[in-house]
């Protein structure tokens, strides 16, 4: 087995959209989020993290122990299910109607961990009806922020063709539909992660599943092209690297070192030029190093 993780880390990831919808919101007509009070564009944790997902899938296959717990058209009991045969359980129901044993349980969820990268990686909740217990990972993302507040927009299309016969009678055979098409002008955006240690002992998180979530990072953004997304790409990413488990310095007095500011005579940005990122490495402990890629 591969040792886990000695080192924390915190980082700092920046992204851009230009003239897209990075993380739309169902519950408001798949408008871009924003933050209503600043006007600064929202991109939630689970949005980034479905994207590592879907990278390592591509990357990897669905193949141990990379494989993907949480992915399109997943039936996770069944996934439980195979985790306590391989274990050997006897999946005896609890009160709660849940199987397995508490020994059981440890087993599963132990074998989740070493066959399933987004367990072992971001944790899960497997306690639904074959009990795998419940994962807490060592990789969290708190929610992207634009670095200035952006502008949603709305672009009216055209649909040229129609569904059924009797939409086509109602359209005088012109067959012509309209619709709304929403996205952000441009927006530079920022997501502070932490990777713990502890929790990575726990799950069997490693150095080289570490190396697999940089890449992600890095490339996710070039795999995940979409009619919404054409312009999406990744443009930064710092790492502070602890000499210990516990750490050397607080995450947000390492995050403030990196700053992200239009640049002189800049308005309103267009680009990923119009910016400048800088990195405050004076005074630093000389227990974290800083990584950029």
């Amino acid at each position: 087995m591969t040792t886990p993780m000695q080192n924390r880390y915190d980082f700092v990831y920046f992204f851009d959209i230009t003239n897209g919808n990075p993380n739309g919101d169902p519950d408001a007509g798949n408008l871009p989020r924003v933050d209503p009070e600043t006007g600064h564009g929202i991109v939630t944790d689970v949005c980034l993290k479905r994207k590592v997902r879907n990278y390592v899938l591509m990357r990897k296959g669905d193949t141990p122990p990379f494989r993907i717990y949480v992915k399109e058209k997943a039936i996770l009991n069944k996934l439980h299910e195979e985790a306590h045969a391989a274990v050997g359980a006897e999946t005896t129901s609890d009160k709660k109607g849940r199987k397995g044993s508490g020994e059981e349980v440890d087993k599963a969820r132990a074998w989740m961990c070493a066959n399933f990268y987004d367990i072992r990686t971001f944790g899960a909740v497997m306690s639904t009806g074959v009990n795998c217990g419940q994962v807490r990972g060592p990789v969290q993302f708190a929610f992207a922020r634009s670095i200035d507040p952006v502008t949603t927009l709305e672009a009216s299309i055209t649909r040229c063709a129609v569904a059924t016969e009797e939409e086509a009678a109602k359209q005088s055979g012109d067959n012509r539909t309209m619709g709304r098409k929403n996205y952000v002008p441009y927006g530079l955006y920022c997501a502070h992660g932490f990777i713990s240690p502890h929790f990575a002992a726990s799950t069997g998180f490693s150095d080289a599943d570490l190396e697999l979530l940089w890449d992600a990072l890095i490339n996710m953004f070039e795999h995940d092209k979409s009619a919404a997304r054409a312009e999406m790409y990744m443009r930064k990413l710092v790492i502070f690297k602890h000499d210990s488990a516990l750490g050397n310095a607080h995450a947000h007095e390492l995050f403030a070192r990196v700053k992200a500011a239009k640049n002189p005579g800049v308005a309103i940005p267009r680009a990923f030029s119009d910016y400048s990122i800088t990195i405050d490495d004076a005074n630093l402990p000389s227990a974290i190093s800083i990584i950029e890629k």
